[in-house]
């Protein structure tokens, strides 16, 4: 639930950049993240989903200020 929460404070149009940046592996290129779910990590927090072109698993780390 914290993570949530991290991530809903960030500001919308900040979310909106990070969705749209994030490397897919299998792409070797920047994509949008889809069907994630945000989790906490040592680091910050995480998102989880799939890329947007070829539907593989990508993630992308948050870290905290």
């Amino acid at each position: 639930m914290d993570a949530n929460k991290k991530w809903l404070s960030i500001p919308k149009e900040m979310r909106n950049s990070l969705l749209g940046n994030v490397w897919c592996g299998n792409c070797s290129d920047v994509t949008t993240i889809t069907a994630f779910i945000v989790e906490e990590s040592n680091f910050g927090i995480v998102l989880k989903g799939k890329c947007k072109n070829c539907g593989k698993n990508v993630a992308r780390v948050i870290e905290e200020e």
